[in-house]
Protein backbone atom coordinates (compact mmCIF):
# COMPACT_ATOMS: atom_id res chain seq x y z
CA UNK A 1 0.00 0.00 0.00
CA UNK A 2 1.39 3.23 -0.81
CA UNK A 3 1.68 6.23 1.87
CA UNK A 4 -0.36 9.77 1.36
CA UNK A 5 1.08 13.35 1.44
CA UNK A 6 -1.46 16.16 2.30
CA UNK A 7 -0.19 18.86 0.84
CA UNK A 8 -1.58 22.68 1.12
CA UNK A 9 -1.15 25.76 -1.22
CA UNK A 10 0.47 29.10 -0.38
CA UNK A 11 -0.42 32.46 -1.25
CA UNK A 12 -2.07 32.84 -4.95
CA UNK A 13 -5.02 29.88 -4.49
CA UNK A 14 -6.59 32.40 -2.17
CA UNK A 15 -10.53 33.43 -3.60
CA UNK A 16 -13.61 34.93 -2.43
CA UNK A 17 -16.37 32.27 -1.06
CA UNK A 18 -13.06 29.91 -0.41
CA UNK A 19 -15.02 26.93 2.43
CA UNK A 20 -18.02 28.84 2.14
CA UNK A 21 -19.82 25.55 1.51
CA UNK A 22 -18.14 24.14 4.46
CA UNK A 23 -18.50 26.14 6.98
CA UNK A 24 -22.21 25.96 5.92
CA UNK A 25 -22.70 22.13 6.28
CA UNK A 26 -20.42 21.63 9.05
CA UNK A 27 -20.61 22.83 12.25
CA UNK A 28 -17.38 20.83 13.19
CA UNK A 29 -15.61 22.36 10.66
CA UNK A 30 -17.03 25.72 11.08
CA UNK A 31 -15.75 26.34 13.98
CA UNK A 32 -11.92 27.50 12.70
CA UNK A 33 -13.46 30.96 10.99
CA UNK A 34 -14.85 31.50 14.33
CA UNK A 35 -12.02 31.06 15.85
CA UNK A 36 -9.95 32.93 13.49
CA UNK A 37 -12.51 35.87 13.90
CA UNK A 38 -11.93 36.00 17.60
CA UNK A 39 -8.17 35.67 17.58
CA UNK A 40 -7.88 38.49 14.97
CA UNK A 41 -10.03 40.78 16.11
CA UNK A 42 -11.86 41.13 12.98
CA UNK A 43 -14.25 38.93 10.46
CA UNK A 44 -11.77 37.35 8.30
CA UNK A 45 -14.41 34.84 7.66
CA UNK A 46 -16.39 37.71 6.01
CA UNK A 47 -13.70 38.25 3.79
CA UNK A 48 -12.43 35.24 3.11
CA UNK A 49 -16.00 34.44 2.26
CA UNK A 50 -17.39 38.17 0.29
CA UNK A 51 -14.32 39.91 -0.45
CA UNK A 52 -13.64 41.99 -1.93
CA UNK A 53 -10.82 40.32 -4.24
CA UNK A 54 -8.79 43.33 -4.08
CA UNK A 55 -8.70 43.25 -0.20
CA UNK A 56 -8.53 39.35 0.33
CA UNK A 57 -5.03 39.97 -2.13
CA UNK A 58 -3.35 42.00 0.54
CA UNK A 59 -0.88 39.66 2.03
CA UNK A 60 -1.69 40.23 5.40
CA UNK A 61 -5.34 39.31 4.68
CA UNK A 62 -4.67 36.27 2.56
CA UNK A 63 -2.20 34.93 4.93
CA UNK A 64 -4.45 33.90 7.94
CA UNK A 65 -7.70 33.29 5.01
CA UNK A 66 -5.76 30.95 3.35
CA UNK A 67 -4.77 28.96 6.64
CA UNK A 68 -8.09 29.45 8.35
CA UNK A 69 -9.87 27.62 5.03
CA UNK A 70 -7.30 24.91 4.34
CA UNK A 71 -7.37 23.60 8.32
CA UNK A 72 -11.81 23.92 7.94
CA UNK A 73 -11.45 21.55 4.50
CA UNK A 74 -8.54 19.43 6.45
CA UNK A 75 -11.52 19.34 9.45
CA UNK A 76 -13.90 18.41 6.98
CA UNK A 77 -11.66 15.43 5.74
CA UNK A 78 -11.52 13.94 8.93
CA UNK A 79 -14.33 12.68 8.74
CA UNK A 80 -13.39 10.71 5.81
CA UNK A 81 -10.64 9.10 8.50
CA UNK A 82 -7.83 9.07 5.37
CA UNK A 83 -4.58 9.35 7.45
CA UNK A 84 -1.56 10.92 6.49
CA UNK A 85 1.91 9.64 6.70
CA UNK A 86 3.65 13.27 5.41
CA UNK A 87 2.49 16.84 5.27
CA UNK A 88 3.97 19.51 2.89
CA UNK A 89 3.01 23.11 2.37
CA UNK A 90 4.12 25.62 -0.55
CA UNK A 91 5.30 28.26 1.37
CA UNK A 92 2.91 29.71 3.66
CA UNK A 93 0.78 26.51 3.13
CA UNK A 94 3.65 25.08 5.60
CA UNK A 95 1.89 27.18 8.17
CA UNK A 96 -1.23 24.60 7.27
CA UNK A 97 0.82 21.42 7.24
CA UNK A 98 2.20 22.23 10.63
CA UNK A 99 -1.06 22.52 12.20
CA UNK A 100 -2.20 19.50 10.47
CA UNK A 101 0.93 17.95 11.77
CA UNK A 102 -0.17 19.30 15.59
CA UNK A 103 3.28 20.96 15.59
CA UNK A 104 1.10 24.16 16.03
CA UNK A 105 -1.84 25.31 17.16
CA UNK A 106 -4.59 27.00 15.01
CA UNK A 107 -5.00 29.77 17.00
CA UNK A 108 -1.00 30.53 17.37
CA UNK A 109 -1.05 29.66 13.65
CA UNK A 110 -3.58 32.18 12.47
CA UNK A 111 -1.94 34.54 14.59
CA UNK A 112 1.66 34.11 13.27
CA UNK A 113 0.80 34.32 9.44
CA UNK A 114 -1.12 37.62 9.96
CA UNK A 115 1.65 38.91 11.58
CA UNK A 116 4.49 37.41 9.11
CA UNK A 117 1.71 39.26 6.51
CA UNK A 118 2.42 42.25 8.02
CA UNK A 119 6.57 41.52 8.09
CA UNK A 120 6.67 40.59 5.01
CA UNK A 121 4.97 43.60 3.80
CA UNK A 122 6.81 45.83 5.71
CA UNK A 123 10.17 44.31 4.87
CA UNK A 124 10.75 46.04 1.56
CA UNK A 125 9.22 49.66 0.48
CA UNK A 126 6.19 49.10 -1.95
CA UNK A 127 7.97 49.02 -5.53
CA UNK A 128 11.69 48.26 -4.76
CA UNK A 129 11.07 44.43 -4.88
CA UNK A 130 9.24 42.28 -7.31
CA UNK A 131 8.42 38.71 -8.87
CA UNK A 132 8.45 36.69 -11.86
CA UNK A 133 7.65 33.36 -13.25
CA UNK A 134 10.44 31.83 -15.46
CA UNK A 135 9.33 29.38 -17.69
CA UNK A 136 11.58 26.47 -19.40
CA UNK A 137 14.74 27.51 -18.08
CA UNK A 138 17.11 25.26 -16.72
CA UNK A 139 17.04 25.53 -12.58
CA UNK A 140 21.10 25.72 -12.90
CA UNK A 141 21.28 28.62 -15.83
CA UNK A 142 18.97 29.97 -14.69
CA UNK A 143 21.04 30.41 -10.71
CA UNK A 144 24.08 31.51 -13.33
CA UNK A 145 22.20 34.04 -14.43
CA UNK A 146 20.84 35.45 -11.06
CA UNK A 147 24.00 35.28 -9.64
CA UNK A 148 25.68 37.53 -12.31
CA UNK A 149 22.72 40.07 -12.35
CA UNK A 150 23.29 39.84 -8.41
CA UNK A 151 27.29 40.73 -8.79
CA UNK A 152 26.05 43.59 -11.30
CA UNK A 153 24.34 45.36 -8.39
CA UNK A 154 21.00 44.23 -8.78
CA UNK A 155 19.80 41.65 -6.18
CA UNK A 156 17.96 38.68 -7.76
CA UNK A 157 17.65 34.88 -6.68
CA UNK A 158 15.17 31.64 -7.32
CA UNK A 159 12.49 31.81 -4.78
CA UNK A 160 10.25 29.08 -5.81
CA UNK A 161 11.19 25.83 -7.32
CA UNK A 162 7.93 24.81 -8.01
CA UNK A 163 8.34 22.31 -11.52
CA UNK A 164 10.53 21.36 -14.02
CA UNK A 165 10.03 24.77 -16.22
CA UNK A 166 8.79 26.78 -14.06
CA UNK A 167 10.88 28.51 -11.50
CA UNK A 168 10.13 32.07 -9.67
CA UNK A 169 12.57 34.94 -9.18
CA UNK A 170 12.74 37.30 -6.33
CA UNK A 171 14.92 40.55 -5.88
CA UNK A 172 14.68 44.18 -6.38
CA UNK A 173 12.85 45.44 -9.38
CA UNK A 174 16.16 45.92 -11.83
CA UNK A 175 17.38 42.77 -11.30
CA UNK A 176 13.88 40.76 -11.74
CA UNK A 177 13.65 43.12 -15.07
CA UNK A 178 17.01 41.93 -16.08
CA UNK A 179 16.12 38.30 -15.83
CA UNK A 180 12.91 38.42 -17.69
CA UNK A 181 14.86 40.61 -20.63
CA UNK A 182 17.97 37.68 -20.53
CA UNK A 183 15.49 34.46 -20.29
CA UNK A 184 15.65 33.53 -23.42
CA UNK A 185 19.97 33.85 -23.48
CA UNK A 186 19.99 30.64 -21.19
CA UNK A 187 17.50 28.62 -23.02
CA UNK A 188 14.07 29.70 -21.29
CA UNK A 189 10.99 30.48 -22.85
CA UNK A 190 9.37 33.78 -21.25
CA UNK A 191 8.90 35.28 -17.33
CA UNK A 192 6.17 36.41 -16.46
CA UNK A 193 5.76 39.13 -13.85
CA UNK A 194 3.88 38.47 -10.63
CA UNK A 195 1.24 40.46 -8.94
CA UNK A 196 2.97 40.43 -5.40
CA UNK A 197 3.09 43.20 -2.80
CA UNK A 198 7.16 41.91 -2.17
CA UNK A 199 10.15 39.78 -2.75
CA UNK A 200 9.47 37.25 -0.96
CA UNK A 201 11.79 34.37 -0.59
CA UNK A 202 14.97 36.57 -1.18
CA UNK A 203 17.37 37.69 1.01
CA UNK A 204 15.50 40.91 0.94
CA UNK A 205 12.75 39.44 3.79
CA UNK A 206 15.68 38.87 6.18
CA UNK A 207 14.39 42.02 8.32
CA UNK A 208 10.87 40.05 7.93
CA UNK A 209 12.68 37.04 9.09
CA UNK A 210 13.96 39.05 11.88
CA UNK A 211 11.01 39.78 13.40
CA UNK A 212 9.09 36.53 12.36
CA UNK A 213 12.13 34.84 14.70
CA UNK A 214 11.20 37.14 17.63
CA UNK A 215 7.73 36.51 17.50
CA UNK A 216 8.23 32.70 17.23
CA UNK A 217 9.61 32.50 20.62
CA UNK A 218 6.68 33.60 21.82
CA UNK A 219 4.61 30.09 21.10
CA UNK A 220 5.17 26.98 21.91
CA UNK A 221 6.14 24.73 18.89
CA UNK A 222 5.50 20.64 19.60
CA UNK A 223 7.44 17.97 17.95
CA UNK A 224 5.42 17.16 14.57
CA UNK A 225 3.14 13.88 15.05
CA UNK A 226 3.37 13.62 11.24
CA UNK A 227 6.54 14.49 9.50
CA UNK A 228 6.61 17.59 7.80
CA UNK A 229 8.91 18.11 4.56
CA UNK A 230 10.01 21.62 5.06
CA UNK A 231 10.17 24.06 1.81
CA UNK A 232 14.04 24.83 3.49
CA UNK A 233 15.74 21.56 2.78
CA UNK A 234 13.10 19.38 1.27
CA UNK A 235 13.43 17.05 3.64
CA UNK A 236 11.30 15.96 6.78
CA UNK A 237 11.70 17.58 10.45
CA UNK A 238 9.83 16.52 13.54
CA UNK A 239 11.86 18.45 16.30
CA UNK A 240 9.81 21.35 17.14
CA UNK A 241 13.07 23.86 17.55
CA UNK A 242 14.12 22.55 13.83
CA UNK A 243 10.95 23.78 12.83
CA UNK A 244 11.30 27.01 14.46
CA UNK A 245 14.32 27.82 12.92
CA UNK A 246 13.20 26.69 9.32
CA UNK A 247 10.06 29.05 9.53
CA UNK A 248 12.35 31.55 10.27
CA UNK A 249 15.09 30.67 7.39
CA UNK A 250 11.83 29.72 5.16
CA UNK A 251 11.27 33.85 4.94
CA UNK A 252 14.10 34.35 2.85
CA UNK A 253 15.32 31.13 1.12
CA UNK A 254 14.01 29.53 -1.76
CA UNK A 255 10.74 27.03 -1.61
CA UNK A 256 11.96 24.41 -2.63
CA UNK A 257 8.38 22.38 -4.04
CA UNK A 258 9.36 20.33 -6.48
CA UNK A 259 12.71 18.54 -4.83
CA UNK A 260 9.83 18.31 -1.74
CA UNK A 261 7.66 15.90 -3.62
CA UNK A 262 10.39 14.08 -5.19
CA UNK A 263 11.45 13.50 -1.82
CA UNK A 264 8.38 12.67 -0.59
CA UNK A 265 7.63 10.15 -4.07
CA UNK A 266 11.01 8.39 -3.19
CA UNK A 267 9.59 7.88 0.43
CA UNK A 268 6.75 5.67 -0.45
CA UNK A 269 4.03 8.68 -1.18
CA UNK A 270 1.61 7.45 -3.93
CA UNK A 271 -1.12 10.02 -2.81
CA UNK A 272 -1.17 13.88 -2.83
CA UNK A 273 -3.92 15.52 -1.41
CA UNK A 274 -3.93 18.82 -2.06
CA UNK A 275 -6.08 20.17 0.80
CA UNK A 276 -6.93 23.99 -0.15
CA UNK A 277 -8.91 26.54 -2.67
CA UNK A 278 -7.94 25.76 -5.98
CA UNK A 279 -5.82 22.95 -7.54
CA UNK A 280 -2.32 25.30 -8.10
CA UNK A 281 -0.36 22.35 -5.88
CA UNK A 282 -2.03 19.18 -8.30
CA UNK A 283 -0.84 21.27 -11.24
CA UNK A 284 2.61 21.20 -10.16
CA UNK A 285 2.75 17.69 -9.14
CA UNK A 286 1.60 16.08 -12.53
CA UNK A 287 4.58 17.96 -14.01
CA UNK A 288 6.63 16.50 -11.77
CA UNK A 289 5.53 12.52 -11.77
CA UNK A 290 2.25 11.85 -13.68
CA UNK A 291 1.85 8.60 -12.05
CA UNK A 292 1.21 9.85 -8.84
CA UNK A 293 -2.65 9.81 -7.61
CA UNK A 294 -4.06 13.15 -7.38
CA UNK A 295 -7.19 14.49 -5.12
CA UNK A 296 -8.38 18.00 -4.45
CA UNK A 297 -10.32 19.27 -1.29
CA UNK A 298 -11.58 22.55 -2.27
CA UNK A 299 -15.09 22.27 -1.22
CA UNK A 300 -17.94 20.31 -0.34
CA UNK A 301 -18.42 18.49 -3.59
CA UNK A 302 -15.05 17.30 -4.07
CA UNK A 303 -14.98 15.83 -0.44
CA UNK A 304 -17.87 13.52 -1.32
CA UNK A 305 -16.43 12.13 -4.31
CA UNK A 306 -13.65 11.18 -2.13
CA UNK A 307 -15.75 8.82 -0.08
CA UNK A 308 -16.69 6.72 -3.42
CA UNK A 309 -12.73 6.84 -4.59
CA UNK A 310 -10.76 6.26 -1.54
Amino acid sequence: MGKIAFVFPGQGAQKAGMAKDVYDAMPEAAVYFNKADEVLGFPISTLAFEGPEEELKQTVNTQPALLTASITLLEALKARNIQADYVAGHSLGEYSALVAAGALSFEDAVAIVRARGQFMEQAVPAGQGAMAAVLGAEREALTTLCAEITAAGHAVELANVNCPGQIVVSGSREGVDAVASRVKEIGGKRAIALEVSGPFHSSMMKPAAERLGERLQEVQIQDAKVPVVANVTASQVTAGDDIRTLLVEQVYSPVLWEDSVRYLINEGVDTFIEIGPGNVLTGLIKKIDKNVRLINVNSLESLEAIEVDA
